[in-house]
């Protein structure tokens, strides 16, 4: 008779998060990329996100703000590319192959389709039109190394014709054809977002042409993006490793077989996968506090949140759309939120009872982290209800 499975505890799974995630003081990161890749991928709908969510884990006190800007747009050690969900995120360079393959390549296929069908129904354009603004697009951005979009439509003026977005539709719209023919190169991987026009926070980015990427087989890349992700995050079930790339239910369970993933159990008898061998019980790290931004990927990385926020708070620190914002931790759960207000200052609220020790740690946090951003503002592009409270 075999043995029976492995159960992971809420609180061993608390003490996984703090030390894989780069959360616990000693587990700090020194360099911005072993944070980067510890976490697999960094959200990158909100700029901000990316750079919060790094000064959270690194050791040094000074902040992520160059060490990003070098990796980024200098080394290119990080890529900002769709990924997940078709989702913008910051990836280890080396990884953004096997996203391309594994989740991004389908992604696009939509989007062009999308974007041919949207013009054909909108305007007097044809395939071959678009071909053209295209090839004139890439070279545009090869002469120029990096450039805005209104820069390229200097070089091509194509790109500033308009077509109607869902024509006789509730939400129809205009569109430009350099806002939408750039966002599907990018889903392409063809092209990348370079450094933004404004500070670390702006949204406002130039593009430069991407570098080559091998072409992975589907299967492999599959297994392989999820045997980076249970590294890091598992145990997870099968919900929230659908839920975290977007597959379909039947991708996730061919990517796990290949992967040979370890069946475990949950506190709630709910079955979850971790890497083979990777059922041992993490030595608890000392309690530790943490200001983590919205759309941070620990918030994010699980469907099911009940082993780390509390279903009461999940009213003040979500949006109507799911998306979590800023939040404090203590010792591996969600405790509170926190915001920047205009004059800079870092305020935070538990929603409760965390107790002195907590608070002192919980402070402590909020003093680094003003400390680094210093001058800088920034709001959550996903605004909750107790950020906007806290930051009025």
């Amino acid at each position: 008779m075999g043995s029976a499975r492995r159960t992971i505890t809420h609180e061993e799974r608390r003490a996984r998060l703090g030390v894989r995630h780069r959360l616990a003081a000693k587990a700090r990161g020194q360099v911005t990329e072993d944070v980067a890749r510890s976490l697999v991928a960094l959200h990158a709908t909100d700029p901000a996100t990316v750079f919060l969510a790094v000064g959270a884990r690194l050791a040094d006190d000074s902040g992520p703000v160059a060490g990003l800007e070098r990796a980024l747009y200098e080394e290119r050690s990080l890529v900002r590319m769709h990924g997940m969900r078709h989702t913008i995120f910051v990836f280890p360079a080396d990884l953004a192959p096997v996203v391309e393959a594994s989740t991004a390549r389908a992604g696009a296929v939509r989007e062009r389709a999308s974007m041919v069908k949207s013009l054909l129904a909108g305007s007097d354009f044809d395939e071959a039109w678009l071909a053209s603004v295209e090839a004139g697009t890439l070279a545009a951005l090869g002469a120029r190394g990096e450039a805005t979009a209104a820069e390229l439509a200097q070089d091509e003026p194509r790109l500033r014709e308009q077509f109607v977005y869902a024509p006789g539709k509730s939400y129809e719209t205009a569109q430009s054809v350099s806002t939408r023919l750039l966002r599907v190169l990018g889903t392409e991987g063809r092209v990348v977002r370079g450094r933004p026009l404004g500070s670390w926070t702006s949204s406002q980015f130039r593009w430069a042409l991407a570098p080559d990427m091998p072409e992975l087989p589907l299967a492999e890349s599959q297994s392989e993006l999820l045997r980076h992700w249970l590294a890091a995050c598992g145990p997870a079930t099968e919900a929230d490793l659908k839920w975290w790339t977007g597959w379909k239910v039947t991708d996730v369970r061919k990517a796990l077989a290949g992967l040979g993933a370890e069946e475990v159990d949950l506190a709630d008898g709910t079955t979850a996968y971790v890497l083979p061998g990777d059922t041992e019980a993490t030595e608890p790290p000392e309690p530790w506090a943490a200001l983590l931004p919205g759309l941070d990927p620990t918030a994010m990385g699980w469907q099911a949140r009940d082993w780390y926020v509390a279903e009461a708070h999940r009213r003040e620190l979500f949006d109507r759309s799911g998306n979590i914002g800023p939040t404090v931790w203590w010792d591996g759960q969600v405790v509170g939120g926190w915001a920047q207000r205009a004059d800079g200052e870092i305020v935070w609220r538990a929603l409760t009872d965390v107790g002195a020790e907590a608070k002192a740690a919980i402070d402590a946090e909020a003093a680094r982290l003003a400390a680094w951003t210093g001058a800088v503002r920034f709001t959550p592009r996903f605004r909750t209800p107790l950020e906007r409270e806290l930051s009025s």
